[in-house]
């Protein structure tokens, strides 16, 4: 089991890997997400990431890895699960109106407590199927959450009109691209790095069609 110090160092060594500076306090607040996390998951199997060192390279740092691209003031996390990469987002970069939405009671239930003891302000968790989400947002994102077709589906209605989707994947996923739905379009496909996690990390970053660039 790895101690808390071997944890901060993992997480600054991906911090430092990925280019960011983030506010002071932000690394003890990600490691105590973290550690919430892994105690919630214990009884409630939230994730399928057991091992504290892969959750910090696997959910921190690749959560992370899309800061840059986030913009706007409001954003909606959909199919968040655990609050990933919503609330290690809002750690990150506070100040933002965030809305973490998942079907799941236990992982609402998790994400309330979550938002409660880690007192993070403008992030609230709905309880919700996405198609049934009402408002619009600056920003969009999703975690291998569904399809590109079936996501903008379900919660297109979400973006406004100059907002940014940041859809990640793992692959490239060159066999959903012809499956966008009119009205949105690929502005961007980015292959990120995302130190100590295997295989590919890709982010889609989608607009709506006929607006300014978004990123």
């Amino acid at each position: 089991m790895s101690s808390r110090h071997e944890l901060q160092t993992r997480l600054e060594r991906g911090i430092a890997s990925l280019g960011l500076q983030l506010p002071a306090a932000s690394v003890e607040r990600l490691l105590d997400y973290q550690a919430l996390l892994a105690r919630w998951n214990a009884t409630y199997n939230l994730t399928a990431v057991r091992d504290p060192a892969d959750m910090v390279s696997r959910h921190l740092v690749d959560s992370l890895a899309i800061l840059p691209y986030v913009q706007g003031q409001t954003l909606a996390d959909l199919g968040t699960g655990p609050g990933l990469p919503g609330i290690p987002l809002a750690i990150a970069a506070p100040g933002r109106e965030i809305l973490l939405v998942d079907s799941n009671g236990k992982k609402v239930r998790f994400l309330r407590e979550a938002i409660r003891s880690l007192k993070l302000e403008g992030v609230r968790a709905a309880q919700s199927r996405v198609e049934e989400v009402e408002g619009q947002f600056d920003c969009i994102t999703a975690r291998a959450f569904a399809s590109l077709a079936d996501m903008l589906a379900w919660g297109g209605h979400l973006l406004t009109n100059n907002g940014t989707w940041l859809a990640m994947k793992g692959k490239h996923p060159e066999e959903e691209l012809a499956g966008v739905p009119p009205g949105f379009e690929v502005r961007a496909i980015h292959r990120l790095e995302v130190p100590d996690v295997g295989g590919e990390r890709h982010l889609v970053v989608i607009g709506r069609t006929g607006h300014g660039s978004g990123c």
